[in-house]
């Protein structure tokens, strides 16, 4: 199982420039995140942590958006969701910042702005995503790790500012992030663009368990975390990410999707087996390893939510937005760790009540990968049965690619080209109707028009049509 051939790396080299509004969309929303909330340089002294209140805020937006995605999606479509989630990052900027120099009013506007903050980060990265699913799964995966690594030196760099012009940085920064989500999501054509659907569908919960469980495996360790590591914009996030995309891009070769959904448990157990040596070797080994390998699972689930929403037709926003309640399983984990801290056990003590937890569930988590096959049966999800994801991704582009051409020659309405696009994927005719909320009739009398205004009387003859391969047609 393959991600890609090697030889293939250079059908995508002439198109890394397209790369370039994704890449500044999430990584300038995720600079802004790291520096406001995550690792402020300038925090202000209240009685609470406005990182644990942001956290919490974010979740219950997340599930918020989610639950009503029936209703909102495409999030990108609605005409206050861009204005609504910069004035709330702008907002959640000048409390943060004002809070750290006005002790008097630093509760209100702390709390404030950690509530305005995660409504507005949250939403950004949910224009993100609506901006990426158009895409292959390999260009997802690439944009997004690219992201995520340049988020690092940008945070570093803005470290190294003074208090005048890193405010002025941190205002800046949700005007380009939301400036370059909105332009990464114009530069696809309409027809590519998420729609409202919203079938019927059941909730991924096996992903989803398996990404709490390595969230609240970090939680437990991250008050203990070496300097340089953690699942924001840290040097931990740098390796893993750069390591990711320069191994999907040149050497996947000799990788499979299925081993790359593995390697973050094998990097979660090397660094839990060399905490018992911290003190000789030091925090850093453990520490990173830890991090990179909840980070890179972040990733990992992030792309089985695209590949569903991209086979099933659900809207993306409702994925990702519930899956943002994960957050809290980081926090709840950090929370028992300060409980345990607190209690009269020694620190060894300590230190063999979270090993045995942890390995607890780290069984779970493997239980869980034992049984992927169900991703596959139960929720549609493929992407580990993925033969070339690279070929995969360039057929879908070119397949993409003859539909416009199909439909401009052959003067299809709208609707008939979204049709043909499904029929062109390869999706039955019952998906189709539960995707576009029509009625069976209504789909055959569509189907028919297409074929007539196109000149062909079968699947088979589109199939040949859009120059898609007949075998791999027909399974899909």
């Amino acid at each position: 199982m393959a991600v890609f051939s090697k030889t293939k790396s250079a059908h995508r080299v002439d198109q890394l420039d397209t790369m370039i509004p994704y890449l500044f969309a999430l990584g300038c929303a995720r600079v802004w995140m790291t520096l406001t909330f995550a690792a402020p340089l300038h925090a202000a002294n209240v009685p609470f942590d406005p990182h644990t209140v942001f956290d919490y805020g974010y979740a219950v937006v997340g599930v918020s958006v989610g639950l009503l995605a029936r209703r909102i999606a495409p999030l990108q479509e609605q005409r206050w969701s861009k204005p609504f989630a910069l004035t709330a990052m702008v907002v959640s900027s000048a409390c943060m910042l004002i809070a750290s120099a006005v002790p008097v009013w630093a509760a209100v506007l702390s709390a404030v702005g950690s509530v305005m903050g995660a409504a507005g980060f949250c939403l950004t990265l949910l224009l993100v995503t609506e901006a990426l699913v158009p895409l292959s799964l390999i260009r997802i995966a690439l944009y997004t790790a690219a992201s995520r690594f340049i988020a690092v030196p940008l945070v570093l760099l803005c470290e190294g500012l003074d208090e005048v012009r890193l405010g002025i940085v941190i205002a800046a920064l949700p005007f380009i992030a939301i400036g370059c989500a909105t332009l990464a999501y114009r530069s696809t054509s309409e027809a590519d663009r998420p729609t409202g659907a919203y079938p019927k569908f059941t909730f991924p919960w096996k992903p989803v368990a398996l990404y709490a469980i390595y969230s609240f495996v970090y939680g437990l360790r991250e008050h203990q975390l070496a300097a340089g590591a953690g699942m924001h914009s840290s040097i931990s996030t740098a390796l893993i990410m750069g390591a990711f995309f320069l191994v999907v891009y040149f050497f996947s070769g000799r990788f499979s999707v299925s081993a790359l959904y593995r390697s973050p448990m094998l990097l979660m157990v090397c660094g839990l087996l060399l905490v018992p040596a911290e003190g000789l070797l030091g925090t850093a080994a453990s520490s990173y390893l830890i991090s990179m390998s909840y980070t890179l699972m972040s990733l990992l689930i992030s792309l089985l939510l695209y590949d569903l929403s991209k086979r099933l037709g659900i809207a993306i926003i409702a994925l990702s937005g519930i899956m943002k309640a994960v957050t809290l399983f980081t926090v709840w984990g950090a929370d028992c760790a300060n409980l345990l801290a607190a209690s009269p056990l020694s620190d060894q003590a300590q230190n063999i009540v979270i090993m045995v937890a942890v390995v607890m569930l780290v069984l779970a988590g493997s239980l869980i990968l034992l049984s992927e096959k169900e991703l596959a049966s139960k929720w549609g999800i493929r992407l580990l049965d993925t033969n070339d994801l690279v070929e995969d991704g360039l057929r879908t582009e070119r397949v993409s690619e003859r539909c416009s051409a199909i439909t401009k020659r052959y003067h299809l309405s709208p609707r008939e080209d979204e049709i043909f696009r499904l029929l062109a994927q390869g999706k039955a005719n019952r998906a189709i109707e539960e995707e576009l909320f029509i009625a069976s009739g209504t789909l055959k009398a569509h189907v028919q028009h297409i074929y007539v205004k196109i000149g062909i009387h079968s699947r088979k003859e589109l199939a040949e049509l859009v120059g898609e391969d007949e075998d791999v047609f027909i399974r899909r």
